[in-house]
């Protein structure tokens, strides 16, 4: 049996709900599925017959790669039309899920995410700076222009605009950090400095923030000071465990959207830093994507476009590993959609600005962003993804014993009436 016969039978179990029509080099249309409500309909024309073969290979990267090369043309609806009809049709809660590769891919990119994984504090600025370092005028034209928040938003609402949803993120976290006028606060992994100056705008601390990117870290400075915060805030070109080695001490602890980077082997390495840095009554908080099953593997596009090193955690080992340094879990919040809403948002802003971004970079790397935002979109809505925000203490009596205090400095932080 030939790849696209091999292709066309694999698809055919996979969707089963919309329609997917497919145009083979050879000439021959191939239809799948049938139109239902909430399913995209999407036609596909392969531009030569290795693209049926690399898919059948590995199908995620397989597709992407042929997408970005321009072999895999979508002719009708779009790219995270596509990636949601293939999805959709194997949710996660079914116990459902895509085909894997071929053997000899499998083991190749499991033997390529464990090299990885190791993420010593070598490779991580050169990990970091492949995706954070491609320039800030990308991020400014994708990211909601008031905090530049590359993470996860948090809807309450549904009508929220992007900006208002990082707004309610930045102080649902604040709230939980329970943080009272003159304390010292660690962001580690800081980004381009919105939560650093979000609390040092709303509370009286001094904010330290880290990071290992330059862009990052430049526009961060210049956005503390066009904010008026620069005297309270300061930002640092360091890793979290040199920071440790010297000994600082914070009052609370944050990390957003930064965990996913840190790399399995480092797990108990970062909380066993985060436990020295933390003050006795500290309070931490940690906000990242996470897995809904059990511990996982990173797939070979996101290790090799977009993501080296990374990892995503599944809540059982980042807790197991907080847990061997004594760090109490004193809160866990599930995000379940959140982060789809937020994905939905930035692939539209990426749409917006297709020619600008074409002109930073080239057709072939826009292909492969949308493809990246695409994924990432089907993960958070149909497959395993999701974000987790662990607030961590070292002493029980850290905190009021009921999360009323959450909720009430949320909502003054946001200007409501508690």
């Amino acid at each position: 049996m030939n790849a696209a016969s091999l292709f066309d039978k694999a698809i055919g179990r996979a969707v089963k709900s919309g329609r997917l029509t497919v145009h083979h080099a050879d000439g021959r249309c191939a239809r799948f599925g049938e139109p239902a409500p909430g399913f995209p309909e999407v036609t596909v024309r392969f531009a030569d017959r290795r693209v049926a073969r690399d898919i059948v290979l590995d199908p995620r990267l397989g597709a992407a790669e042929a997408f970005m090369d321009g072999r895999l043309v979508i002719e009708q609806g779009d790219v995270m039309q596509l990636v949601q009809l293939i999805r959709t049709n194997a949710p996660w809660e079914a116990n459902a899920d895509l085909r894997a590769g071929s053997p000899g891919r499998r083991l190749a990119n499991a033997i390529g995410f464990a090299v990885e994984s190791f993420n010593q504090a070598r490779s991580s600025r050169r990990n970091v700076a492949h995706h954070y370092d491609i320039g800030n005028a990308l991020y400014a034209l994708m990211l909601d222009a008031e905090h530049m928040q590359y993470s996860c938003a948090y809807w309450p609402r549904e009508d929220m605009t992007l900006a208002e949803a990082q707004e309610a993120k930045l102080a649902h976290i604040a709230a939980k950090l329970a943080i009272g006028d003159g304390q010292t606060v660690l962001d580690i992994g800081c980004g381009w400095g919105g939560m650093a100056i979000y609390l040092a705008r709303h509370f009286d601390v001094r904010v330290k923030g880290i990071t290992l990117s330059r862009e990052q870290i430049a526009l961060a400075r210049e956005r503390a000071e066009a904010a008026g915060v620069a005297d309270r805030v300061e930002f640092a070109l360091v890793d979290y465990r040199d920071l440790a080695e010297r000994g600082d001490r914070f009052d609370r602890i944050v990390s957003v959207g930064m965990f996913e980077h840190v790399g399995r082997p480092q797990f108990e390495t970062f909380f066993r830093a985060s436990a020295r840095m933390l003050a006795d009554d500290g309070v931490m908080l940690l906000h990242t994507i996470g897995r809904m099953g059990g511990p996982g593997s990173t797939d070979a596009f996101t290790r090799k476009y977009i993501f080296p090193g990374g990892y995503i955690p599944a809540l059982s080992e980042t807790v197991a590993a907080s847990e061997k340094v004594r760090l109490i879990a004193s809160d866990v919040e599930t995000l379940r959609l959140h982060y789809a809403r937020t994905l939905r948002a930035w692939y539209a802003n990426c749409e917006a600005h297709r020619e600008e971004i074409q002109r930073l970079f080239d057709a072939r790397f826009y292909r492969m962003w949308t493809f990246y935002l695409a994924g990432a979109t089907s993960a958070f809505e149909s497959g395993g993804m999701c974000n987790y925000q662990i607030q961590f203490v070292r002493d029980r009596r850290a905190l009021p014993l009921a999360r009323d205090y959450m909720r009430e400095a949320e909502l003054r932080l946001l200007g409501e009436n508690a």
